[in-house]
C-alpha cells in the first residue's frame, strides 16, 4: 500500500504546544525531533513528551516519525530506546554513514523488542553516507535493518564538504541523483532536505517543483506555513491524472491486452507508461484518502 509523504514537518519534541499542533495540520507525515530544534539541556524533557504524544496517538492519518540523536552522542541510546518502545511509524536518525551505523540502530531495537512494524529511516547527511548510499541501500535486504528509505540532508552535506547552498542547488544535483538511483534500485523511498528561508514562498515553491522532478517522494518541512504548497505541488495535477485514467483503461481493451505499445493520440505508449499510469494514481487514491 502507497503512503503519501508529500510533507513531512519536523516539531521540537521539547515544545509540547507544538507537539499537540502537530495532530492537526494538513502534512502527510510528521517528524517529532529530540536533534536540532532541541537544546542540550531539554533533550530529556523532549524525549518524555514525545513517549507521551505517541502514547496519546491522536495523529490520525498522518504518519508520525521520531527523529533521534545521531550515533556519536551521548543520548543516542536513549532515544531509540524511547522511540522503540513508543512504537511511531518510524525512527528517523542522523548521519548515518555505514552499514554498522544501521547494525547498531538493529541491535538497540532488537534488544527491547521493538515492534517489527516500526521503520528505520536513515539522513543522508555525510560525505562518507552519499559515498556508500548504494551499500546502504543495499543494507535494506536485510529485514533487521529495517530500512525504509532516506532523508536527504542538504544543510550538513554543505557544511562538511563546503559545496555552497545555492539557488538551484546545482552543484548538489550529482549527490542527489546517485541517492536517489541507490534508493530505486532498492525499492525504498526517498525525502528531500528542509528549505530553511521559510520566509521565501518563492524560492520554496521552486525548490519543492525540482524535489518532484528530480523523483524526490517528497519534502521534509521545518514550518507549518511550508505545507500547504508542498502537498499541491507533489500532488499530481488531474490532467495527468486523466491521462493515467486514459493509458490505462487503453491497454485494458481486449484488442491491446496482449500487445507491448500501443497508439494513443497519434503518440506510441508503452507498457512502461501503463506501470506508471498505475502508479500515478496510486498516489492520487492515497492522497484522496488523506482527505487533502
Amino acid at each position: 500500500m502507497i503512503h503519501p509523504r508529500r510533507s513531512l514537518l519536523f516539531m521540537p519534541g521539547s515544545n509540547a504546544r507544538a507537539l499537540e499542533k502537530a495532530r492537526h495540520l494538513p502534512a502527510d507525515g510528521i517528524i517529532l525531533d529530540l536533534e536540532d530544534s532541541v537544546g542540550l539541556d531539554a533533550k530529556a524533557v523532549a524525549r518524555d513528551q514525545i513517549a507521551k504524544a505517541v502514547a496519546e496517538r491522536g495523529f490520525g492519518k498522518r504518519e508520525v516519525l521520531i527523529r533521534t540523536n545521531s550515533l556519536d552522542t551521548p543520548w543516542w541510546i536513549d532515544d531509540i530506546t524511547m522511540a522503540g518502545k513508543a512504537r511511531p511509524d518510524g525512527i528517523l536518525v542522523p548521519k548515518i554513514s555505514s552499514v554498522a551505523d544501521l547494525s547498531a540502530i538493529a541491535d538497540r531495537l532488537d534488544a527491547i523488542g521493538a515492534d517489527p512494524s516500526i521503520r528505520v529511516w536513515a539522513m543522508i547527511e555525510t560525505a562518507r553516507a552519499v559515498l556508500h548510499a548504494e551499500e546502504l541501500a543495499a543494507a535494506s535486504r536485510d529485514q533487521r535493518t529495517r530500512l525504509a528509505g532516506f532523508v536527504f540532508g542538504p544543510n550538513d552535506l554543505s557544511r562538511e564538504t563546503r559545496i555552497r547552498m545555492r539557488p538551484g542547488r546545482a552543484a548538489m544535483i550529482p549527490m542527489i541523483t546517485h541517492c536517489i538511483l541507490a534508493t530505486r534500485a532498492y525499492g525504498l523511498e526517498i525525502l528531500d532536505g528542509p528549505y530553511s528561508d521559510f520566509s521565501d514562498f518563492n524560492g520554496f515553491g521552486q525548490e519543492c517543483a525540482q524535489a518532484r522532478d528530480l523523483g524526490f517522494d517528497g519534502k521534509t518541512l521545518i514550518h507549518p506555513g511550508q505545507i500547504e504548497a508542498c502537498n499541491a505541488i507533489f500532488t499530481p495535477p488531474a490532467e495527468e491524472i486523466a491521462q493515467a485514467r486514459k493509458i490505462i483503461a487503453a491497454f485494458e481493451r481486449p484488442e491491446n491486452t496482449a500487445r507491448g505499445a500501443i497508439q494513443l493520440d497519434g503518440q506510441m505508449v508503452e507498457r512502461l507508461h501503463a506501470e506508471m499510469a498505475q502508479r500515478t494514481i496510486a498516489i492520487a487514491d492515497a492522497i484522496a484518502a488523506m482527505g487533502s
